[in-house]
């Protein structure tokens, strides 16, 4: 099986204990493909890895790769195809879920990706889409003005909610409760990341599992 990582977000860099269990798993570090979750948000031809948050986090971690690749509309869609089916490592953005679930349907992504033999990362919005199930609500945005229910990636059966806060009722009672009737949900707070290894989870930082309804905060053992 797969190795994949679900991080909510880190407002600096990884921390020490995950930075071992990435080294330790990422072995093969040909080639490193990020799939944008903003992929028409851009203004010149060129990437600017220094300008993605994502890849800072893995230069600090001392995690290098012979090359890197970004994926948003600039790219052909052939083009997209064949670096992903290369990928040593696939790490899937964060920015707006929404917009990179369309993105990926768009390109046609999705199969590709879930047949990779890479390592398959995933931030905040990329997180979500790793998902098996996400949800877009008025409760965790604005504008949106119906509750959505999003399929995901499915790389592993539960749903995730990244950016969540530590509020018990929000939880249980609100946008969340509905999708805990159908499998379990991982809630993430900043700072955490959830490890899935040979179907073993794996946590670190604030996660809590919400289950019909009830939750439960999980004890770290990344």
């Amino acid at each position: 099986m797969n190795t994949h990582y679900y991080f909510s977000w880190f407002n600096d860099f990884f921390p020490e204990k995950l930075v071992k269990r990435l080294q330790e798993d990422i072995t093969v570090r040909k080639s490193l493909v990020m799939i944008s979750a903003k992929p028409s948000d851009y203004e010149g031809e060129q990437v600017n890895f220094d300008d993605i948050t994502e890849w800072t986090w893995l230069t600090q971690a001392n995690l290098s790769f012979d090359e890197y690749h970004f994926i948003d509309y600039r790219m052909q869609k052939e083009e997209a195809h064949q670096l992903i089916r290369n990928a040593s490592v696939i790490f899937m953005c964060g920015g707006y879920p929404v917009q990179q679930h369309e993105f990926l349907a768009e390109y046609e992504l999705s199969d590709i990706i879930k047949n990779s033999n890479a390592v398959i990362l995933g931030a905040s919005a990329g997180a979500l889409n790793m998902a098996a199930k996400w949800i877009s609500s008025a409760d965790i945005n604005p504008k949106d003005e119906t509750t959505t229910f999003y399929e995901g990636l499915s790389f592993d059966h539960f749903a995730y909610e990244s950016h969540a806060r530590r509020d018990y009722g929000t939880f249980v009672e609100g946008y969340l409760s509905p999708l805990s009737e159908q499998m379990n949900v991982y809630a993430a707070e900043q700072e955490s990341a959830i490890r899935v290894k040979d179907g073993k989870i794996d946590i670190l930082g604030p996660v809590y599992l919400i289950s019909e309804s009830k939750i439960q905060k999980l004890m770290e053992t990344l």
